[in-house]
């Protein structure tokens, strides 16, 4: 009987190799690595490992978030002002739906074509989290007594929503094609402009408004259940982000060849494109301002951190923005041992680790 000797490095489905070399860690790579992906020792990117433990550390549910608060504001008459439950619902709108494209993204696409087991180990970790999320804006829902309907179909009902899922999806065509996988430059460039979309820009850049918003209505001692879990999404969002960028720059130096004068013109016009469509979802959710916000101070914002997410890729700023308008934002993302930012409980912060919060 025949022995079989091969063995898929991509999917680690394939037959097993007998008697075959033990792994070398020379021989992993972020993409079409020839180690066998099933085995995770020896390790050779720490940092993926170190962000799946610090994911694990984190670890938290939206139920254990009280919401007594939150109900009662939301059903009194001049709780909040109308503009706020716009803002409020819009917000919700977008990120009930935002997380499971990311979750669809990881699975189908993203863990398929990257081969190496640490990075996988924490993808994992993220599509857990995401599941996570989902669940959090399914608690809100049913906590308010929200139309499940009006929340969960936003995004192709609200222009701005539906304009950036519209663009994200135009990078997950590789979700659609079973036979797409790395291996030539045109794939593997391919990939990397998916990773960048979702990480960079999606989770980078999109998330950061909404973000700013309910942690707005917290400061103002509004919705803090809503407010708490932003803050923990916050945080797991801020080390996928992390994440992410390291796994492109990690690409970058693998494949230097990937990362051509055209492809970085190509990268910054989705950075471009990226920031105003969030620029006009600021100005949807908030028409006439809100909570010390307003569409122009969102976009100086947006403009802030889409700068910051050029240089985080090594590229050079696109817009120049130095100033940041909600310097608060890096403070409530930078929690270790105290008391939660809302003061409803006390609460034991971990971070990644020298991680990039802005």
């Amino acid at each position: 009987m025949s022995t079989p000797n091969t063995v898929d490095t991509g999917t680690g489905l394939g037959e097993i190799e007998r008697d075959a070399e033990r792994v070398d860690v020379g021989d992993k790579a972020m993409i079409n690595a020839r180690a066998d992906v099933n085995q995770l020792l020896p390790l050779k990117y720490t940092w993926a490992w170190e962000k799946y433990l610090a994911g694990c550390n984190n670890h938290w549910m939206p139920t254990e978030v009280a919401m007594q608060a939150d109900i009662a504001l939301w059903r009194s008459a001049d709780g909040l002002t109308d503009d706020e439950r716009l803002m409020l619902k819009r917000n919700l709108g977008f990120f009930a739906t935002a997380e499971s494209l990311v979750a669809n993204n990881i699975v189908l696409a993203v863990y398929r074509q990257l081969t190496n087991p640490e990075c996988r180990q924490y993808l994992l970790r993220q599509a857990f989290e995401e599941a996570v999320h989902t669940h959090t804006f399914q608690y809100i829902c049913e906590s308010l007594g929200l139309d499940e309907g009006e929340l969960f179909n936003m995004y192709r009902e609200v222009p701005s929503i539906t304009a950036k899922d519209s663009w994200a999806l135009r990078y997950t065509q590789n979700l659609e094609d079973p036979e797409f996988s790395t291996g030539t430059p045109e794939a593997d460039q391919a990939f990397l402009r998916d990773l960048i979309a979702f990480y960079v820009i999606f989770e980078g850049m999109w998330f950061y408004t909404g973000f700013a918003q309910i942690l707005s209505l917290g400061r103002r001692n509004k919705m803090v259940g809503i407010a708490e879990q932003y803050q923990y999404i916050l945080r797991d969002e801020s080390i996928h982000l992390n994440f992410g960028i390291d796994v492109i720059n990690q690409i970058k130096v693998e494949n230097p060849h990937l990362w051509s004068e055209e492809f970085q013109a190509e990268v910054r016009q989705m950075l471009v494109e990226g920031c105003e469509l969030e620029v006009a979802y600021g100005r949807e959710t908030m028409p006439r301002g809100v909570l010390g916000l307003n569409a122009e101070l969102c976009e100086t914002y947006m403009r802030f951190i889409t700068d910051r997410r050029a240089e985080q890729i090594g590229l050079a700023p696109i817009f120049g923005e130095t100033e940041n308008p909600f310097p608060w934002m890096s403070e409530v993302m930078d929690l270790q041992k105290e008391k939660n930012f809302f003061e409803t409980r006390v609460i034991e912060y971990q971070s990644g680790g020298g991680l990039d919060w802005d």
